[in-house]
């Protein structure tokens, strides 16, 4: 008498908890060869790709590796709200980014120190504007606020002189 077999278990997809795992698998579907290395930081993690096709993975104007990073961010958040962010970087595309978005901010910032008077540029994404913020945190005479919106939406920055506080932390008011 021949036994019924029993039918296979269906084969569940499983999210993978390495946010190295999940770009490896996206840059796989896409066809995109290359290597990641993944570095930590403070904030979370940084994945960093070293392709031959840089172009194709960064897209215009970073459009195609910010929706990548989006992407990843996504999957590793649904799986375990409390996952590391991960930022994707690709060639040094990101830092290059940022030195161009600092040099501009730092124009407008001599314009500020030089007739004192405060300067709004900007509007700004949440991640132009923690690079703004973080490189004014060190600066003794300019400090940079947020104005308008909430964090999703982009932002102007106000540049202005530090204000001085009134008396220094721990000492009585005379």
């Amino acid at each position: 008498m021949d036994q019924p077999t029993a039918a296979p278990a269906p084969v569940r997809a499983t999210t993978p908890r390495d946010p190295q795992d999940v770009l490896r698998q996206i840059l796989d579907g896409l066809a995109i060869p290359g290597t990641i290395t993944v570095e930590k930081q403070e904030n979370g993690l940084r994945l960093l790709v070293n392709t031959p096709d840089p172009g194709r993975l960064i897209g215009r104007r970073g459009q195609t590796i910010a929706q990548l990073q989006f992407l990843v961010n996504r999957i590793l958040f649904r799986h375990d709200p409390q996952a590391p962010r991960v930022i994707i970087d690709c060639e040094g595309y990101r830092d290059r980014q940022n030195d161009e978005l600092l040099a501009k901010v730092l124009e407008e910032s001599d314009r500020v120190r030089r007739w004192g008077d405060s300067v709004l540029i900007g509007p700004y994404v949440q991640a132009e504007r923690k690079v703004i913020e973080e490189h004014f945190s060190q600066d003794v005479e300019i400090e940079a606020i947020a104005e308008g919106g909430d964090e999703t939406q982009k932002k102007k920055i106000l540049l202005r002189i530090r204000q001085a506080p009134l008396h220094a932390p721990g000492q009585k008011r005379g």
